[in-house]
């Protein structure tokens, strides 16, 4: 087998200006991103009228749909060209202005009968989700194309970090503002029903598809891919071969299990805190300083994240932040109609899922470069979208499984108090359920080979010590 390391000379290092490109990248996704998560289900269920089961059923389909084009658009980038020689960074000027106005749709309420709602959700969300996987390819590649510098990949992660809190902020700390500014909210903080809350999430998703649009092509404008493959060999990879490049690099299947762990913990998040607020603790708009303290332990943690990385090393970081998760979920759950728990809650969240996000990112940009050392070719889009497969996979069952337990224990959008079984089924869901799931996130991060595998790469290439 031709093993080469990946190129190292030659390559400047990354400037503020374009960091903050990156930042500006992962604030217009995750402002589309998190006002998705966070509200589509909501927006679907209590302003759209579908039934639980229904809506669960359209986001299921949805994240089944994302999943699978996920590697088909990945594969197909990896054998393609744009005219400048680049490979990812483009997407993120193609793909914005169709991106943000299928988020409009999303959000916007048809007149029309219920099965009718329920085909054109569907589509709509097709759509949203196909545009997704074209953003998702410079948003996850561009890290390991912009330099082979692994201090400056963790300081890019770090932007694209803050970026996402930033984004996370306008996307769902933001939301019940504008819905208050453009009239949808009643003196006590909930969505009033008709044509007013109607109207205000239309408008509010017409604001975050604006922002959307402005962050991908600042991106754009800012940043550059630095990082060739070395080998000269440019000719056609094979499905199989393309496949068996990445189940041959033992870091990437852990990594995809640690990622898998980490999406399943984002949607329970997402999915649940909206209803939580709004039938646990009584107001929808409840959740904002959740989300508050959320977005600001997220944001500290960002720049704590690369000095902790350097101190304890990539492995033992990992396993601090599953045993942040895991501690920060007991008072909650003994506790769950405490203030203080639910904050103390979201503060151990927000720390523990930055750490995780700058760290699998970065470990996917060192696997694009193990891959490389072990073939001799580059097949960074296809790293993170085939991951992304088995992860939005997993995603859609845990969301099936949510949303019919929810339908199981008798939640009902049309009724103003849910029963007692729907409400335990909630805070279940922001509790003991993702507890046990960072657990498995703890076992799997205990086998995770990264930092014996980029030490093995640079101890056969002395070039790559460089990094």
């Amino acid at each position: 087998m031709s093993k080469q390391a990946p190129q190292s000379g030659g390559i400047p290092r990354i400037g503020l200006l374009e960091k903050l490109g990156f930042c500006t990248f992962s604030t217009a996704s995750n402002v589309v991103f998190n006002f998705k998560d966070l509200f589509y289900l909501f927006f679907l269920t209590n302003i759209m009228g579908i039934s639980i089961l229904h809506a669960g059923m359209i986001t299921a389909i949805g994240i089944v749909w994302d999943a699978v084009n996920d590697p088909l658009l990945g594969y197909w980038a990896v054998n393609h060209r744009f005219k400048n020689g680049e490979t990812c960074r483009p997407f993120a000027l193609w793909c914005a202005v169709p991106w943000a106005v299928t988020v409009v749709l999303m959000f916007t309420c048809f007149d029309v009968s219920y099965g009718l709602k329920l085909g054109i959700a569907v589509a709509v969300y097709f759509l949203f989700e196909l545009f997704n996987t074209f953003a998702a390819i410079p948003y996850n590649s561009m890290g390991a194309l912009a330099t082979t510098l692994d201090a400056d990949r963790r300081s890019i992660n770090v932007y694209r970090n803050l970026g996402g809190c930033i984004g996370s902020g306008i996307g769902a700390v933001a939301l019940y503002p504008l819905l208050n500014l453009f009239g949808g909210l009643d003196e006590g903080g909930n969505i009033l029903p008709g044509d007013p809350g109607k109207n205000a999430f239309f408008y509010a998703a017409i604001v975050m598809g604006a922002v959307c649009v402005l962050g991908r092509f600042a991106h754009y404008f800012t940043t550059r891919e630095r990082v060739k493959q070395e080998s000269a060999d440019n000719s056609r990879i094979g499905v199989a071969e393309a496949f068996k490049m990445l189940f041959g690099c033992r870091a990437w299947v852990i990594n995809m299990l640690y990622i898998i762990c980490y999406g399943v913990l984002n949607l329970l998040i997402m999915s649940c805190i909206n209803y939580y607020a709004t039938y646990v603790l009584g107001s929808s708009a409840a959740a904002t300083p959740i989300l508050a303290v959320y977005l600001v332990v997220s944001i500290v943690s960002s720049f704590l994240s690369v000095p902790i990385d350097k101190s304890l090393g990539r492995k033992k970081t990992m396993i601090l932040s599953a045993v942040v998760y895991i501690v920060g979920k007991f008072w909650f759950i003994f506790q769950p109609h405490s203030m203080a728990a639910i904050y103390l809650n979201a503060a151990s969240v927000g720390f523990s899922m930055t750490l995780a996000f700058v760290l699998f990112n970065t470990n996917r940009n060192n696997i694009a470069d193990l891959v490389e050392w072990q073939s001799g070719r580059r097949i960074d889009s296809l790293v993170s979208t085939a991951d992304n497969l088995a992860a939005k996979l997993s995603k859609a069952g845990a969301n099936l499984l949510m949303t019919g337990a929810l339908s199981a224990a008798g939640f009902n959008a049309e009724l103003e108090t849910q029963p007692a079984t729907a409400l335990s089924s909630l805070t279940a869901m922001l509790g003991w359920v993702p507890m046990l799931i960072a657990a498995v996130m703890l076992v799997i991060v205990c086998f995770h080979p990264i930092e014996k595998d980029m030490a093995k790469m640079q101890a056969d290439h002395p070039a790559a010590q460089a990094r």
